[in-house]
């Protein structure tokens, strides 16, 4: 397994104006490394879940003018694509670095996926206080699981994943770059296995994964 270890120099990609400057620091600095973990963490899910997975590192193709203000990798059980379908991720922003397990707007049977969330709340009770729900992937706003228990924001976000076009559904948890940038390889390779394992069952449960 390859390891990958966090730097300043990572995160200060997404500080570089323009377009076309950032995308080449992008793709110089921070995409060899979302390869190494799309490798490793692929086999990772392919092994845990009994299906192939395979990485899918971000590729901003569609940007014309404004520069990503976050990168990833998500993995997912097609080759083709990941965005209509449950997806992990590991991802970026300037401030901070994210591990994730999201559902967004193109997945077409995301009513039935946040029923079954809904029908078992118990599994939100099981993770771990500083991981983080949001509803929407474009933004670093997120809420904290514990903050979220006790404000009644899950079923508020899955309910809105039900209904609304636009909804969405994203738990995971999120490393300030401060914290990642002194973690070793191998302590990140644990920190994100930690994580998944943890989501795991949120993840089989939204696709009806025995």
């Amino acid at each position: 397994m390859t390891l990958v270890q966090w730097s300043d120099q990572d995160f200060n990609v997404f500080t570089i104006n323009g377009l076309e400057p950032r995308m080449t620091a992008l793709i110089d600095i921070v995409r060899p490394k979302f390869n190494q973990l799309g490798e490793s963490f692929s086999n990772y899910f392919t092994v845990q879940l009994e299906q192939e997975f395979f990485p899918h590192v971000a590729k901003h193709a569609r940007r014309k003018v404004n520069p990503p203000n976050d990168s990833w990798v998500a993995f997912a059980p097609n080759k083709r694509g990941y965005k209509a379908m449950p997806h992990f991720q590991i991802g970026l922003f300037e401030s901070h670095l994210f591990i994730n397990l999201a559902v967004i707007y193109e997945a077409p049977n995301k009513n039935e996926m946040a029923q079954r969330l809904m029908d078992a709340p118990a599994l939100f009770e099981e993770l771990p206080e500083d991981f983080y729900v949001a509803g929407d992937h474009m933004s670093d706003a997120t809420i904290s699981l514990k903050e979220a228990r006790h404000n009644d924001d899950i079923p508020r976000l899955l309910t809105r994943l039900q209904n609304v076009k636009k909804g969405e559904f994203i738990i995971g948890k999120t490393i300030d770059r401060d914290v990642a940038v002194k973690l070793t390889a191998e302590q990140f390779d644990q920190e994100v296995e930690k994580t998944f394992a943890a989501l795991l069952p949120i993840y089989k449960t939204m696709v009806h994964h025995s």
